[in-house]
């Protein structure tokens, strides 16, 4: 037999070899791309900490994606395009000008299940362990093709900023808060995450993005000692109040000039009583007592420090309790430790916060009964409500913004889908809230 003979025979099983391996090749590029793209790079931290050196690796590649995408894209097309090319010329040879179209429709076919469908769907669906078995070869791909996809890529960011897109290397960084806030809303919606712990990782999320000014107590409802008051009065003062710290002015309310903790008063007390030889009563004690000698230094902070940051400032200087004050130096509110813990894990009450305390009730008609000076994000938070909480802090305030005036008693507004009735005013403040959906 002539030898050239036998090489045209064998030659159509060596193409369609050929098609085959450039398809496992084009299925492995469309893998491993949904794979690196579709991992989770805090399940592959996990890994790489308890010894995955592939986790580890696929970590690493994905640091720059628009490298990795490109690498991966260019070796695809190169495979899907050779692999159109030899199917073209094989068909052409066994059907002639009908092969062609007939290369097209096969290998469409082809490509379209066990190219695209069958490992992407592999790789969806085990992403992180799919991602460490291909990084050590995609790593070589990468490197490889760093030349070529560094060209394009300069070639590509010329084009966007042509039209005015710019491309930031960073941005998946800046969007790990947004992946882990709709990872949580989504795993709600479906029931997998439970109210109460996405609002404890919501609310954690948020202390870096909010002030003290929002979730501090307004001065108006500051419960406060006046220095020059009888030492009776204050000691009295001092045990009917459900507040173990309260602030002490001199004149003015606006001038603080210590703080008091319940406790040491009453230490101070007891140690005036026993360092007396004689018989004493406590009025006679509270008669020579100086309350300067137990007053604390107040602590002030401005308005705008965020809660991240004053959560840090308080357990630094191993004290709960901060005045806020405003550009001016004007006192504008307290808030304590405990307030942003509550931003984290809800309300916290104690034997001193009654039941008739709480700011949110549901009454019989079906509308809920709401304290105004109850701020939106916690009205937000206990009803899964979406109210907006950019203009105003309190529920109150919102009602006031919208309606560009002090409303009375039995007014009813409509807005952002709900409806507001005031049930409650003192002087120019909305006290209660009628509040029901649409």
């Amino acid at each position: 037999m002539d030898p050239s003979q036998t090489a045209v025979d064998g030659a159509p099983w060596l193409i369609a070899g050929s098609i085959l391996l450039l398809l496992v090749l084009s299925g492995f590029f469309s893998g491993s791309e949904t794979a690196l793209t579709a991992a989770s790079r805090g399940k592959l931290r996990s890994q790489a900490d308890k010894g995955s050196k592939g986790a580890a690796l696929a970590l690493k590649i994905t640091e720059d994606n628009e490298r990795l995408i490109g690498s991966v894209l260019l070796g695809n097309n190169l495979v899907n395009i050779l692999a159109a090319s030899l199917a073209t010329a094989l068909f052409t040879q066994l059907f002639g000008e009908s092969g062609v179209a007939l290369a097209t429709l096969v290998m469409t076919l082809l490509v379209l299940i066990f190219a695209e469908v069958l490992p992407k769907t592999y790789a969806i669906t085990n992403a992180e362990t799919a991602a460490s078995l291909v990084a050590p070869v995609i790593r070589v791909v990468v490197q490889v093709f760093s030349p070529i996809v560094s060209a394009v890529r300069l070639f590509v960011r010329g084009v966007l900023r042509l039209f005015g897109v710019r491309t930031d290397p960073d941005s998946h960084i800046l969007a790990v808060r947004e992946e882990i806030v709709g990872a949580l809303q989504l795993g709600h919606a479906e029931g997998a995450v439970e109210k109460e712990d996405r609002d404890r990782i919501l609310g954690a999320l948020d202390l870096s993005e909010r002030t003290v000014e929002e979730i501090m107590l307004h001065r108006s409802r500051i419960e406060m000692i006046d220095a020059d008051a009888e030492p009776a009065e204050i000691l009295r003062q001092c045990l009917e109040s459900s507040h173990t710290r309260l602030p002490v002015f001199q004149g003015d309310p606006e001038n603080i000039v210590g703080v008091i903790h319940a406790k040491d008063l009453l230490r101070a007390l007891y140690r005036r009583m026993e360092a007396t030889e004689r018989e004493v009563t406590l009025a006679q004690v509270l008669a020579e007592f100086d309350l300067s000698e137990v007053a604390m230094e107040p602590y002030f902070i401005p308005d705008t420090t965020t809660l991240d940051e004053q959560m840090r400032q308080f357990l630094r200087r191993r004290t709960h309790f901060a005045l806020v004050v405003d550009e001016y130096g004007s006192l504008e509110g307290l808030i304590t430790l405990e307030d942003i813990l509550e931003e984290i894990v809800g309300e916290i009450t104690d034997e001193f916060d009654p039941d008739a305390d709480h700011p949110i009730r549901k009454a019989e008609d079906g509308q809920f009964l709401v304290d105004g000076a109850m701020t939106i994000r916690d009205l937000n938070r206990a009803t899964d409500w979406n109210l907006p909480d950019e203009e105003a802090n309190t529920v109150a305030g919102l009602v006031i913004h919208e309606a560009q005036t002090i409303p009375t008693v039995g007014q009813v507004f409509s807005f952002h889908g709900f409806r507001f009735e005031v049930a409650g005013r003192k002087d120019n403040r909305i006290t209660r809230l009628k509040i029901r959906p649409l």
